[in-house]
């Protein structure tokens, strides 16, 4: 079976030849009723199927694809080698993982019998211990005084007969009801690295799909020219379509089974807000699902959304935004199986849909992304990738190196940059004007000089007393904007102005705002509370006086250390 394997490998992306098609469905149909030798084999003909799923050349594929994916943790290969196959997302087997807060209460509430502690890999049970007594009821602490388990055998007691160690720790600290960071602070502490055992329903890259609309077949050969970014953004033909908080919940529910399956965790997902999400349809089997954070965990100046990337229904990757000042961070990722497709030309798409929904003509990619501390960046070229669209270094030192990379290139046209030049390229942030090119963007301005200019007010005026400080702050704040109603907000649009008004009151001049200026301000806070943050980024980008007021203090430099 190994030549098979390899021929339907070497053909999955092919298409637009009819023979090539009709092999494709021959060995689809060999391979998934046979038997693989090896573990390896077994997710080499998964991942073969998987991409066929999300690029079927037609309906005879597609429907041999699903059938084989639909039965595959049945396979008795999968069942052979359940236990090397774990980590895979394969359906059936188990995923270990050191899940953050939310994303492990998610799991713990969807699969309570299945969310187990690895205790070989917990670096110090005695953390947990320490804690136990927070962890019941007053009324059973004679019982821990006078007896002595491990942390293993305590949970067994404790937790009610199918209630899983992991279930029984993730929901009891989830009961003792601290403010959110302290709760998650006190959740990493602990160091729990969790199990989620394979099941018929548990999260699986084989199930993984979500249509939209109808499938669209690939009867061509895969674009996968690089796009020219100036012409890519003119593009419009696609659908923003708002969706119920139901439906919304639905896709971040899928999201966050595309990170759990590959080992990931990603806030955006694990705080998505059902009532923030929207689905943009390209009408040709590409969808992105774009989630908003929900409000109590937003940003005090910047958007941040993700999105889940889909082909035909098939999540395929995720794209992480932040958005203010007419400009956007864009961190995108294409999963692994399917980088053999079209991933050049879906970020010209990306880059066209955040252009819209947010109003950016700038773009900027961070250093992780172009390879800093990130070896797979490095060994792919991501920072060649990047500079090939039109991205380019702001940093004088960077620009030099790159320049210099490119004359010692044009000598020797096979020549490749060492991972110690890539390494030096990639430590500055790379940006990507489609108007003229500014400095007031994400990235070239220090957003954290902002909240250093409200440190220095509070510590001057308040200290240690930082109750009192938020207190009269909301109450010059309110002053100053006396059109504020509290009364008629819902709570998260109170929270936002909450926690605007220290910055409300270190604005430079912004009592000498007029009347229209102050409503407006007032509109902006109200809206990071709101149902859509993006409403917040066009918004805060049409008042000049806002924008050039957080300039001002992002552009004073904050204490000398």
């Amino acid at each position: 079976m190994s030549q098979e394997l390899a021929r339907l490998e070497s053909m999955v992306g092919e298409f637009g030849d009819a023979s090539v098609t009709r092999e494709k469905l021959k060995r689809v149909t060999q391979l998934g009723r046979a038997s693989m030798k090896s573990a390896k084999a077994v997710l080499r003909l998964h991942e073969a199927l998987c991409f066929l799923r999300a690029y079927p050349d037609d309906v005879q594929i597609l429907e041999a694809v699903e059938q084989f994916l639909n039965a595959f943790h049945a396979r008795a290969d999968v069942r052979k080698y359940r236990n090397q196959l774990a980590d895979s997302g394969v359906a059936g087997t188990d995923i270990t993982y050191g899940f953050f807060a939310e994303m492990a209460r998610w799991l713990a509430a969807r699969w309570p019998e299945r969310l187990h502690v690895v205790w070989d890999e917990v670096e110090d049970a005695e953390k947990i211990e320490s804690c136990l007594h927070l962890l019941a009821h007053y009324s059973e602490t004679p019982f821990f005084d006078e007896w002595t388990y491990s942390m293993q055998r305590w949970c067994q007691l404790l937790a009610k007969d199918g209630e899983a160690d992991g279930t029984f720790l993730v929901q009891r600290f989830a009961a003792l009801n601290l403010p959110p960071m302290v709760h998650e602070w006190l959740y990493q502490h602990m160091g729990l690295v969790l199990c989620l055992r394979g099941g018929a329903d548990t999260p699986s890259r084989t199930r993984a799909k979500r249509l939209t609309g109808p499938i669209r077949f690939q009867g061509a050969p895969l674009d996968r020219a690089r796009p020219k970014l100036a012409q890519a953004l003119l593009e419009t033909d696609f659908e923003v379509r708002e969706v119920s908080p139901s439906e919304g919940a639905h896709w971040i529910d899928l999201a966050r089974e595309a990170l759990v399956t590959r080992s990931r965790d990603l806030d955006a997902f694990s705080y998505g807000d059902p009532n923030d999400v929207r689905v943009v349809d390209f009408k040709d089997g590409l969808v992105f699902v774009a989630v908003g954070v929900e409000p109590k965990r937003r940003l005090l100046l910047e958007a941040v959304y993700a999105f889940l990337t889909l082909k035909n229904g098939v999540p395929i990757g995720y794209v992480l935004n932040s958005a203010l000042f007419g400009s956007a961070e864009v961190a995108y990722n294409v999963f692994e199986t399917y980088r053999g497709g079209e991933s050049a030309r879906i970020y010209g798409r990306v880059l066209a849909m955040v252009a819209k929904l947010f109003g950016a003509d700038t773009f900027a990619v961070y250093p992780y992304q172009l390879g800093d501390e990130n070896e797979e960046g490095l060994r792919s070229g991501a920072w060649w990738f990047y500079q090939k669209l039109g991205f380019r270094a702001k940093h004088a030192p960077t620009l030099a190196l790159m320049r210099r990379e490119e004359t010692r290139m044009a000598k020797r046209p096979k020549a490749r940059s060492s991972i110690a030049t890539l390494k030096q390229l990639a430590k500055e942030n790379v940006y990507y004007h489609s108007g003229a090119p500014r400095q007031d963007v994400i990235g070239v301005l220090p957003l954290s000089h902002v909240g250093a200019a409200v440190s220095r007010h509070l510590a001057r005026t308040y200290g240690s007393d930082r109750e009192r400080g938020s207190s009269e702050c909301l109450d010059r704040a309110q002053s100053l904007l006396p059109a504020h109603s509290p009364e008629t907000w819902n709570a998260d649009e109170r929270q936002a102005f909450e926690r605007w008004a220290p910055l409300v009151c270190v604005l430079p001049n912004v009592e000498q705002w007029s009347p229209a200026e102050h409503a407006a301000l007032l509109s902006i806070i109200r809206s990071k509370g709101g149902r859509r943050e993006a409403d917040f980024v066009h918004q805060f980008d049409l008042h000049p006086r806002l924008r050039s007021a957080i300039v001002e203090l992002a552009r004073t430099a904050p204490p000398s250390s």
